[in-house]
């Protein structure tokens, strides 16, 4: 008998939402004690919390990017920096070994149940937040790179914190590598003390529960999760799915770059194999493989029902087959920086087309399929120091069987929120001159696909931005008869020596210099429609 056959289903629930509290909690103490608007305004972070092994037994609804990649930067963490004490905080970036991209920082703090070196270790907590600048050739750390050196400084696991002592060496290197040091110092602090909230709440939860009790349920909540994955799958009928999309380009060249699926599904279990995908490519929308294994729980997710705890025992029921050495396994040291925000969207839509053919009447049209990255850096006039501004757009949602697609939102893989007007403004030398719904941008069908955005930037000061986009070449799809969404455009307005305007059309990613008075907009893409239009 297994140990959830033994907990009646009301325990179960309560302590599940209990160790999802936790990690709700980190979040909240993250956001408020953050420094920059990526984090504070825009919620770009991830918390959870981990069983001994490095197994993810709670995720807070953060960002599904983080998804899949957390448990291996817990893994890693556990590889290289074991044995821990209490007050230990190791910290890393390195996509290579459990990181997403170098923007996305993660710290993992071990939980003992007291603050003595001998009691027993309970878990781990950890959160994963993205900072707006880590160094590297542009500003905002989203470059249009061809090597990961060129993206900012890559930390691999190391104790930051060492029995509760800051490694001030460790932190002055990290500083001296952004542009933007005192905003990356008070974000890291925060993320400091969201793990110190999480130690606090597990430890209660433990002392209520005892510890034999805590692991037994524990143990009941992945094997929860592990069914109701399994019951999702039996939803899909036996048999083999294929789909294949395309990436814009690689930001190097503008040849098309082919993600392909082969999804098999036997009522048990889920075989998801990406070859047939492209070779990794000289530019930035490399893939490394944890975040190509949390787009494809992300679409799992999507099929359990919706207050399913996010945990390990999800993952047992799916097998991934990601080649080395294709876009959505990239060998080091390949730049990777768009692959965690653009490739990983390429991914959900390839999954969701592939399972179109199985769940006809439950899978909707894609979605943006993009999340329209914008980094833009200088000087501040106002205070004589760097900035850097890093933002995602939100766009149009696919329609869906028997609804419209929502418009003007984050989608799939991202999950955060715009910046408010007066956020930015106050924040950075950039004024907002236009925000508006795109109407008319998503598809047609029985059920219309959600329409993108327009947001026009005008800069107060000169300025290196960087645009890493998609679906400005192919659009997002529809479904059943829907039509295409319409792609998106990348716009440059500047001032010409007559004092005329001249507007140009940049490519889905594109480095430029701007000067005071320019100004960039940016429309996003339509979702495609559902269904054939009576």
């Amino acid at each position: 008998m297994t140990a959830s056959e033994t907990i009646d289903p009301i325990s179960l629930a309560v302590f599940t939402a209990a160790l999802s509290a936790i990690a709700e909690e980190m979040g909240a103490a993250l956001q408020r004690s953050s420094y920059s608007p990526n984090i504070k305004e825009r919620l770009d972070f991830s918390c959870a919390v981990f069983d001994p092994e490095g197994q993810m037994i709670a995720q807070a609804a953060h960002i599904p990017a983080h998804l899949g990649s957390m448990p291996d930067s817990v893994r890693t963490a556990l590889d290289q920096c074991a044995p821990f004490a209490p007050g230990d905080v190791v910290i890393l970036n390195d996509p290579y070994l459990g990181g997403n991209h170098l923007p996305d920082i993660t710290l993992v703090s071990p939980v003992f149940l007291t603050d003595d070196p001998t009691s027993e270790l309970l878990g781990f907590v950890a959160n994963r937040a993205h900072h707006a600048d880590v160094g590297g050739i542009s500003p905002g750390s989203m470059p249009i790179a061809t090597e990961l050196f060129q993206e900012g400084i890559i930390i691999p696991p190391i104790k930051l914190w060492e029995g509760d002592k800051l490694n001030q060496a460790a932190l002055r290197l990290i500083l001296r590598n952004v542009r933007t040091p005192d905003e990356r110092r008070g974000d890291l602090l925060a993320q400091y003390a969201a793990n110190r909230t999480g130690i606090r709440r597990l430890r209660e939860v433990v002392a209520r529960y005892g510890t034999t009790t805590y692991r037994k349920l524990s143990h009941a909540v992945l094997d929860y999760g592990e069914r109701l994955a399994r019951e999702a799958v039996r939803l899909i009928p036996p048999g083999t799915y294929r789909f294949t999309d395309f990436l814009d380009d690689d930001g190097t060249s503008d040849e098309p770059v082919p993600i392909a699926v082969t999804v098999t599904a036997d009522g048990e279990t889920l075989v998801v194999d990406f070859s047939g995908t492209a070779s990794e490519r000289p530019g930035t929308i490399n893939t490394v493989e944890t975040v190509t294994k949390s787009a494809v729980y992300y679409v799992l997710r999507c099929l359990m029902p919706e207050d399913t705890p996010m945990n390990h025992g999800v993952f047992r029921v799916v097998r991934i087959i990601a080649p080395p050495g294709t876009v959505v396994n990239a060998r080091p040291q390949r730049a990777v920086a768009g692959g965690n925000v653009e490739t990983s969207q390429r991914i959900v839509d390839v999954l969701f087309g592939a399972l179109a053919q199985a769940l006809p009447d439950l899978i909707p049209a894609a979605s943006q399929g993009t999340m329209n990255n914008i980094t833009i850096g200088g000087i501040d006039p106002r205070t004589g120091q760097p900035f850097a501004y890093y933002e995602t757009l939100g766009g149009g949602m696919g329609a869906r069987p028997g609804l419209d697609g929502l418009s003007g939102i984050h989608v799939h893989m991202s999950n955060t929120r715009n910046t408010p007007v007066e956020a930015l403004e106050y924040a950075y030398p950039l004024r907002v001159t236009r925000y508006a719904l795109r109407e008319g941008s998503g598809g047609h069908g029985r059920f219309r696909g959600g329409d993108g955005l327009i947001r026009e930037l005008e800069f107060l000061t000169d300025a290196e931005v960087t645009l890493l986009t998609e679906r400005r070449r192919f659009a997002p799809w529809g479904l059943q008869g829907g039509e295409s969404g319409m792609t998106g455009r990348n716009l440059f307005i500047r001032q010409s020596t007559d004092g005329k305007e001249e507007t140009i059309t940049l490519r889905s990613k594109h480095r430029l210099t701007v000067h005071r008075g320019d100004r960039i907009r940016i429309e996003t893409p339509g979702g495609g429609g559902w269904g054939t239009a009576g």
